[in-house]
């Protein structure tokens, strides 16, 4: 019996965690590894590109996906010094394919 209730409490509990939006502060811990390569180019780091994948595993829906876009817009404008091809081109050069374009310029309710 006891067993089984500690295998619903681990259920419910990934329940509960699946069904949470995402917010700007998940978004910005998990690309924090990429700023070097936002504003000074060269090639992204493996905890960079390890950020990109987990933020795309965490955005399945499309109102996840116009979340995080807004956080990813907002922490743009934060550094001057953001290289836009750079942004633009993170995912590809993880090797990672999403619908969440990087860039402060772009309308994220158009995001699907």
């Amino acid at each position: 019996m006891k067993g089984i209730l500690v295998t619903l409490l681990m259920f419910l509990a990934v329940v509960v965690q699946l069904g949470e939006a995402i917010n700007c502060g998940q978004v910005d811990a998990t690309l924090v590894p990429c700023v070097p390569y936002l504003t000074q180019g060269g090639d992204p780091s493996g905890p960079c590109c390890d950020g990109v994948k987990s933020l795309v595993q965490m955005t399945p829906t499309q109102q996840d996906r116009q979340d995080a876009c807004e956080c990813m817009k907002a922490a743009a404008a934060r550094y001057s010094n953001l290289k836009p091809d750079a942004a633009s081109n993170l995912p590809s050069r993880c090797g990672v394919t999403t619908n969440i374009p990087i860039s402060p310029t772009i309308n994220c309710k158009s995001v699907p």
